[in-house]
């Protein structure tokens, strides 16, 4: 991914570049000393000691030998997964299929408590019904998973929705008004999921905020993707290419504004459910 997509995954690498440069100093060594008993031309070793390259997990356990530093390989490789598991490319996260790569989340939906989340394509997948589910899920699959699991992935998925009435946790969903129309599945399908938003956005369940962002001539509406709030910790991202976690706090300050920004444009209760309404009433 560039370097400049997050400063989440620069900060993190930037740090890792860091302490190997340390270990070298510690050890009393140079880049060119590193690079011969590593058996590398001494530009590998700039690159990775200023964070342009990413290290291997190789690197890292020669690194840390020719420091003398084998103590600290295992933890400075637990860093280097933690680097790259900041930026997963939907190649890497989905090749053994949609189950695990829904399975892989549900640790950080069971330790939320405060879900914020805001959609410009889809319903979210907390408030999917099972048939939406399965649309989204098998266009998916068709686009760029050659493993067909959907229909266990969706099972997972489906799951997943039992933390919306399973312990304190508050959630605050918002999706822009073209998502009530967005067809996927058939029109029995859409008008289950309309229905659905609707129950929500009447009060089904007392913890979770529906709003619904109205199209507006007037309205001017800058690009945002689509993304996920968690607590106060960590921001999840999709974009085309893959998927992204933030977790530096300024970072997760600018998504909370924008959250804030889009909540304030949203309608709820009585007028969020016109708006469903009238996108149920357009299938006919």
């Amino acid at each position: 991914m560039p370097r400049s997509a997050s400063s989440s995954v620069q900060q993190a690498r930037q740090l890792l570049a860091d302490r190997l440069r340390e270990l070298v100093k510690e050890a009393g060594l140079d880049g060119k000393d590193l690079a011969a008993l590593c058996g590398w031309h001494p530009s590998k070793v700039s690159r990775i000691s200023t964070g342009k390259t990413q290290p291997s997990e190789d690197d890292i356990r020669a690194w840390c030998a020719a420091c003398g530093a084998e103590s600290q390989t295992e933890d400075l490789i637990a860093s280097l997964r933690a680097v790259e598991g900041m930026w997963v490319s939907w190649c890497r996260m989905e090749r053994a299929g949609l189950r695990r790569a829904q399975e892989s989340v549900q640790p950080l939906f069971e330790r939320t408590r405060w879900f914020r989340a805001y959609s410009s394509w889809l319903v979210p997948g907390l408030l999917q019904t099972y048939g939406y589910t399965e649309a989204v899920l098998r266009a998916v699959q068709r686009r760029r998973v050659p493993v067909d699991d959907v229909a266990d992935a969706v099972a997972v998925r489906m799951e997943r929705q039992r933390v919306l009435t399973q312990g304190q946790r508050r959630f605050a969903f918002l999706v822009e008004e073209s998502v009530l129309r967005n067809g996927y599945g058939d029109a029995d399908t859409q008008a289950e999921q309309l229905e659905r938003l609707h129950a929500l956005a009447e009060g089904e369940l007392p913890n979770v905020a529906l709003g619904v962002v109205p199209a507006r001539l007037e309205r001017v509406r800058m690009p945002v993707e689509g993304f996920w709030i968690y607590d106060k910790s960590q921001v999840n991202v999709e974009l085309v290419s893959g998927h992204l976690t933030v977790t530096q706090p300024s970072e997760i300050a600018m998504y909370a504004d924008t959250f804030a920004a889009l909540a304030d444009m949203a309608v709820y209760g009585t007028r969020a459910r016109v708006l469903i309404t009238k996108a149920r009433d357009a299938l006919v």
